[in-house]
């Protein structure tokens, strides 16, 4: 005999509430909660070099630059996720009580492991699409030099890029900024494992 376990639905504000208590971040997916895994030391790495990046490239800019702890809703899904890095443009629009939550980001940054890779390149790319204000998509991996980028050339359209030369520069088109691989991997050390 076969047991059939029930999920339980979560309302947007239920899930809000868990997470004010909550010992470890967990993101929101249309009803269902997701507990986030811990990020490795590379991963950790990467987000830091390319969020420093961001912000002494912006400097005096009309940029906001955020990693890891800044909420991000989609409306459309209804989503609530932790980006990697995000920059938005001018000032954030909040959702929700305080400013722990973003609506609007420009560009966003996920660093890949074995376990959210195919969900950050398929379905979270898809409601990341429906944020009018994003207009380019990074995507890192942490184990090799290797490096995915999506730009917004018009409603609906999409260039893919993708850099693997150790010596690669990335130019980001919505920041009007390059990064090099050698700055975004400083500090990592490909012969650990990942996730």
């Amino acid at each position: 005999m076969q047991l059939i376990s029930e999920s339980k639905y979560y309302s947007p504000e239920d899930y809000l509430k868990l997470e004010e208590t909550a010992e470890y971040k967990s993101e929101y997916r249309d009803g269902e909660i997701i507990p986030m895994t811990g990020g490795t030391t590379n991963h950790n790495q990467i987000a830091l070099n390319i969020a420093t990046l961001f912000k002494l490239g912006l400097k005096g800019k009309q940029y906001k630059v955020y990693i890891g702890d800044v909420r991000l809703w989609i409306p459309r899904y209804r989503q609530y996720t932790y980006p990697d890095v995000m920059v938005i443009q001018g000032e954030p629009v909040y959702t929700g009580k305080g400013t722990t939550t973003v609506t609007n980001p420009m560009l966003i940054v996920e660093v890949l492991s074995n376990s959210t890779k195919n969900y950050d390149q398929g379905d979270k790319f898809l409601y990341y699409r429906s944020i009018s204000e994003f207009k380019e998509y990074i995507l890192i991996e942490q184990s090799e030099y290797r490096l995915l980028q999506y730009n917004k050339t018009a409603t609906n359209q999409w260039q893919f890029t993708e850099y693997e030369s150790e010596n690669s520069v990335i130019s980001l088109n919505s920041l009007e900024l390059s990064v090099s691989f050698p700055d975004i991997y400083e500090g990592v050390n490909f012969k650990l494992t990942q996730d």
